[in-house]
């Protein structure tokens, strides 16, 4: 767990900032941060304390939690520490009592995420300029 506002989560907004906006030129916004001060974060460091991986939660009413601009260091994408960041956010989530996860992908993500257990729900739409697919799954009933 990350906590809002710490070097972490400074360093996790940077990578986010790296990996999602700046390859499109854009920055992260006030409005991509509105509200992170009542949000989940997550991550993984190297032993300097820089992001690895990062992902936050909105979480929500009825056991069900907005997954959000998750992020792994583009060299090193494709060795398992985002599907590794993945389980343990959902393990946590699962003792938190969320049982519905949602999020927003990318069309280059949607098969990451189908192959977390992920299916597509409705229809593609555009965000940040790039068309993205939402995406739901459910959590097992059930301890971690």
């Amino acid at each position: 767990m990350v906590a809002y506002g710490t070097s972490q989560y400074a360093a996790a907004r940077a990578l986010r900032e790296a990996v999602l906006r700046r390859p499109l030129g854009l920055t992260l916004s006030a409005q991509d941060v509105q509200g992170e001060q009542d949000q989940l974060h997550y991550g993984m460091f190297d032993a300097r304390g820089a992001a690895l991986a990062c992902v936050s939660v909105a979480l929500g009413d009825a056991g069900r939690a907005r997954v959000r601009q998750m992020a792994v260091a583009a060299a090193l994408q494709g060795r398992g520490l985002g599907r590794a960041l993945l389980q343990a956010v959902e393990a946590d989530l699962r003792a938190r009592g969320v049982r519905e996860l949602m999020l927003h992908a990318r069309l280059q993500a949607v098969g990451f995420y189908r192959r977390q257990g992920y299916r597509v729900v409705g229809e593609p739409f555009l965000e940040v300029g790039m068309p993205h697919r939402r995406m739901a799954k459910r959590l097992p009933e059930g301890e971690p």
